[in-house]
Order: C-alpha cells, then sequence, then structure tokens
C-alpha cells in the first residue's frame, strides 16, 4: 500500500542557526514532560477514587458485608491497582503519543487498560492467597474506564485552552496540497500534548486562490486560515510562524530549499516529511511521532474471534435500538412526509464488502425530484435540502435506518462508510483498499473534521482503521460518536 502523501519513511528535523529556537525547544521539551507526569498523577488519582467508590457502592448493596475489607487493605489495592493502571499507559505509550486520530486510542486505553489491571490484581491476590471478590474488581474496571474517560476529556480541554492562550507554544505553519495540510492540521489540533499550535496552512498551488478558511473541528475549535503560495518569509513572519511542517514528500529540492532558507531567515524551525512514497511498505502502520505520522510494516488482521463478536454486538445492539427508537423512527417518518411530497426512506445502491452492491436505508433529506447518484451536500444551505432534512442531517437522524442494514449484515454499526458506485469505479487501488471489510455506520473518518470533505480524498482515517481495528476500538469509536451527535458534529 502506498502510504499517505504526508507520510514518509524518513522524518527530519533541521534546527535553524537562530538563537530564538533553543529556548522554544526547551520549553517544548519541558511541557511534555510536565504534562506527562501530571497525566500519570491524574491517572493514578483516578483510578484510587474509582476503587474506593467501588466499595463504597458494594458496601451499600444487600450483601455488603461480604465486601468488608479493612481500611489498610483497601488502601494498598487502590494503590496497586493505580500503578498497573499507570504501568500499562507507559508500556503502552500513552503519555509520549502525540494523542492525535480524534482521541480514540486514548479512549479505547481508558476501556482495555482498567480491565488489564483488574485481571493483574486477581491472579496476585490469588497467589498471595488474598480474599478479593471478583464482582468488585469487574465493577471497578468499569467504574474507573468511565472516569478515565471523563477524565482525559477534561485534561486535553484544559489543555486546549492553555494552548490557545499561551503565547510561549510554539506557532505552527502548514506547507503543502490542501488534503495533506487538513490531515496534518487535524493532528495537530487533537494533540495538545506537543504543545503545538496550527495558526495556518499556505497551500503549494500558488493558484489555489485567495485566503480562505479552513473549518477544522467541532462548533467551538479554532478555524485555520489557508493562504495560497508562494511561501515567503515575510508571509511566515506575518503569520508569526515558530515551527514551519512541510507536509508533502515530493516536493522539487529547489522549492524545498527556498522554504527552509524562508523560514530560517525568520529564526523559524523546520520539519519536512521526506522520501519518495512508493518506497513504503504495501501495508504501513501509522506512528505518531512529534504530531506527524512515520509508516512501519504491519499487515492488516481480523481474527474468527473478532468477526464473531462483531456480528453478534451488531445483531444485538441493532435489535435494541429499532425496537427502542421505533416511536422516534415512526415520528421522523411522518415529519418528513408532512415535509415535502415522496417517499420517507431514501434507499439507494451503495458499495459494500468486496464491492458487493446493496441496497442503503436513510430518511429522505432532500427534495425527491433531487438526482439520486450525485455528490452528496457539503454545505446545510445546499437547494436540494429540504427543511426537516436539515435538522435530520445536523443531528445525523437520517442514518437511523441503516441500523436495518446493520441487523440485515449488509453494513456494520462501525466501518468505513459505503460509497456510491459511481464514486467507487473511480477508486485506485489504495481506494479501493475500503472494500476490504464491511462498510458501517459511523468510524474515526465521521468524526473528524474531514467529513466535510470527499471520503476517498481522506481516506486515511479508514486504512488506520481497516489496519488496527479491534472490538475495544470499535467501542471506542461509537463512544465518541455519541459525544460527536451530542455536540452536533462540524
Amino acid at each position: 500500500m502506498a502510504a499517505p502523501d504526508f507520510v514518509a519513511p524518513n522524518f527530519y528535523a533541521e534546527a535553524t542557526a537562530s538563537a530564538h529556537t533553543e529556548p522554544r525547544a526547551i520549553f517544548r521539551q519541558l511541557f511534555k514532560g510536565i504534562l506527562a507526569l501530571v497525566e500519570a498523577v491524574a491517572d493514578f488519582v483516578s483510578c484510587a477514587a474509582g476503587f474506593v467508590a467501588t466499595y463504597c457502592l458494594c458496601a451499600s448493596l444487600p450483601f455488603g458485608a461480604s465486601v468488608h475489607q479493612p481500611a489498610h487493605r483497601i488502601a494498598t489495592q487502590c494503590a496497586i491497582f493505580g500503578f498497573f493502571v499507570v504501568f500499562l499507559q507507559i508500556r503502552d505509550g500513552a503519555y509520549s503519543a502525540g494523542g492525535g486520530l480524534l482521541q480514540i486510542r486514548e479512549t479505547e486505553r481508558a476501556i482495555r487498560v482498567p480491565a488489564q489491571a483488574a485481571f493483574l490484581l486477581w491472579i496476585g491476590s490469588l497467589l498471595l492467597g488474598l480474599s478479593l471478590p471478583g464482582f468488585v474488581l469487574l465493577l471497578a474496571a468499569f467504574l474507573v474506564s468511565l472516569i478515565l474517560i471523563f477524565q482525559k476529556k477534561v485534561l486535553f480541554a484544559v489543555i486546549r485552552r492553555l494552548q490557545q492562550k499561551e503565547n510561549r507554544f510554539d506557532r505552527v505553519v502548514v506547507y503543502g496540497p490542501s488534503d495533506s495540510g487538513r490531515s496534518v492540521l487535524s493532528a495537530l489540533l487533537d494533540s495538545p500534548r506537543l504543545g503545538l499550535l496550527p495558526v495556518a496552512m499556505i497551500d503549494v498551488r500558488s493558484d489555489s486562490g485567495g485566503p480562505n478558511i479552513l473549518a477544522m473541528g467541532y462548533r467551538g475549535r479554532p478555524a485555520i486560515p489557508v493562504h495560497s503560495g508562494p511561501l515567503t518569509s515575510s508571509l511566515l513572519e506575518s503569520l508569526g510562524c515558530d515551527f514551519l511542517l512541510i507536509a508533502t514528500p515530493d516536493l522539487p529540492s529547489h522549492a524545498l530549499r527556498d522554504a527552509v532558507r524562508a523560514a530560517t531567515q525568520i529564526g523559524s524551525e523546520v520539519a519536512c516529511l521526506s522520501g519518495p512514497a512508493d518506497q513504503t511498505p504495501e501495508w504501513s502502520e501509522w506512528i505518531d511521532v512529534d504530531g506527524l505520522h512515520f509508516s512501519s510494516p504491519k499487515r492488516p488482521s481480523s481474527s474468527w474471534l473478532y468477526a464473531f463478536a462483531k456480528r453478534i454486538a451488531d445483531l444485538v445492539f441493532s435489535s435494541v435500538l429499532l425496537l427502542v427508537l421505533a416511536p422516534l423512527l415512526i415520528l421522523i417518518a411522518v415529519l418528513v412526509r408532512l415535509d415535502s411530497p415522496g417517499h420517507a426512506l431514501f434507499v439507494q445502491k451503495r458499495v459494500g464488502l468486496n464491492g458487493d452492491l446493496f441496497d442503503m436505508y436513510k430518511f429522505r433529506s432532500m427534495f425527491a425530484d433531487a438526482a439520486m447518484y450525485a455528490p452528496s451536500p457539503t454545505s446545510s444551505s445546499d437547494p436540494r435540502i429540504t427543511r426537516i432534512g436539515r435538522f435530520l442531517r445536523r443531528a445525523s437522524l437520517d442514518e437511523l435506518p441503516q441500523l436495518i442494514n446493520v441487523f440485515m449484515g449488509t453494513m456494520s454499526l462501525v466501518g468505513p462508510r459505503p460509497e456510491m458506485p459511481f464514486i467507487v469505479e473511480r477508486y485506485d487501488a489504495r481506494q479501493r483498499q475500503r472494500l476490504a471489510v464491511v462498510p458501517g455506520i459511523t468510524g474515526p473518518w465521521q468524526l473528524s473534521a474531514d467529513r466535510a470533505y470527499p471520503i476517498h480524498s481522506n481516506i486515511e482515517y479508514d486504512l488506520y482503521y481497516i489496519r488496527n481495528r479491534t472490538f475495544v476500538m470499535d467501542l471506542a469509536i461509537l463512544i465518541h460518536t455519541a459525544f460527536f451527535a451530542v455536540r452536533g458534529g462540524i
């Protein structure tokens, strides 16, 4: 598999001769170290609080007397459990990674690590002959997961607020094609550990038009201005650039020299993704390094156990949701019919697993005379969208009938979005890899700021999911989807 345009086998950082860069680099490293320590302490405290809350909850139950433990023993168990969680997080690189990909991996760890820590504590209690009820550990793992997810969101929100207000963070300008530039900016915005604040993007295409605003996330998140080329020292200085990221590996050597020279003239640091993309392995694993992505060989794999568990979960959840949401589905169908002439359900052929066509169901959000197979609307002001359709699309309620597809097995709750046939016909070999798994209702791309742009031009999210998918990751994506739906998306 060819790597994304902005991924390369080698990443090099060329520091400038200016004395202004060294204090910023020292501050950035100090910030990372302090933040890692704060996160570790916060995780330890969260685990201890969750363990104490578990004992308090169990003690209030009718069988509470059976779980009574001396205070010193509970304190020891809390400390050991917290130590295991922090140790497993360190072993997993949780405090050193950039934290991009919308914090999905953070949520996955918050679900997985407490369960692993509880298992280790249970094994230890058996070896030492201690009486530690198993259901206490199960409940502790569940409560600690919830506390960690909430704590991570609060901590990252605080970091983002400091990042936007504190002028000591490096102001980053991304230089490269618009598609890869958007992906790098998204990763930076979702990687507050790095101490890098993206402030602008410069499109390498000199004819890309005047400055425009690139919406980079949820409501309340910053919008990043996009400037057309060429890159000059005066432009970088006007943007207050401290760090220039060159987000294209195939930049001509003369253009690369000019970009580095422009950055060094104003004392800015430079980092570049370099090397021909065709030298990367067919499949590559994304490794987050300083907010950007390296690649290393890794074959995608999916065990039969994962496939079986995923299908069972799809059947159970789709059945339950269809029953619970039946009154809402009927209400939406009536509103769609009253709002404009036409059927309430919109049925369209989409491309699924291995290129097979299937009927995908949605609530109709556009007028009945709109072309059935045409590029999807990218703005709520699209004249094809009905009044009720604007609300349905905003709240993602138009996708609810796809629970029928999930129940039937043509779709899954989590997976790459299915595309229309006329788009898939133009896929290249790399894009066709999306067809290797069952399509889904939600996935990493749907949660990203890049969902405002065509799927096939932002497939890095889907390819990452295909290479790394696990049952816990699916669960983490569903949790993030719930937060995304509540906040209204982009």
